[in-house]
């Protein structure tokens, strides 16, 4: 069983990686699939900025590749004096494979300043189930 340390070093190791060179704000993310695994992404920019791809878009693929399909616990880092949450974007995608109880830890490169469920990072959300009638 992987521990939050362990997330929360992977996370440091992916906004090392992170290619931001316009908005100059790495970001990492890691999810503890629902197997144990853990799986990483960084945020990727390029010149048609915004566009791109969220740390967490990546951490999800490449969940997604590795054969898992349920997120269990996330871990979303990246610097700054405000908290650094996913965006409303990432907050949708998340909840395509997780629980409204799942735990999304906000943290900075020191560590967690901030956990929460998906539920309270996302009120009222849409997902699977929504579009059975």
């Amino acid at each position: 069983m992987q521990t939050l340390e362990e997330m929360l070093q992977m996370a440091r190791g992916a906004m090392e990686k992170s290619y931001s060179p316009y908005s100059e704000f790495p970001v990492g993310a890691v999810i503890k699939a629902q197997s144990g695994k853990l799986y990483a992404g960084c945020n990727v920019e390029n010149a048609a900025y915004p566009a791109g791809s969220c740390a967490e878009q990546g951490a999800i693929s490449a969940m997604i590749l590795g054969g898992d399909t349920k997120i269990q616990e996330m871990v979303v880092m990246g610097n700054g004096k405000q908290l650094v949450s996913p965006c409303g974007s990432c907050r949708q995608r998340i909840r395509e494979f997780a629980d409204p109880e799942t735990v999304i830890h906000i943290c900075d490169k020191n560590g967690v300043r901030k956990s929460m469920t998906l539920d309270e990072l996302l009120p009222v959300s849409f997902g699977p189930e929504n579009l059975k009638c």
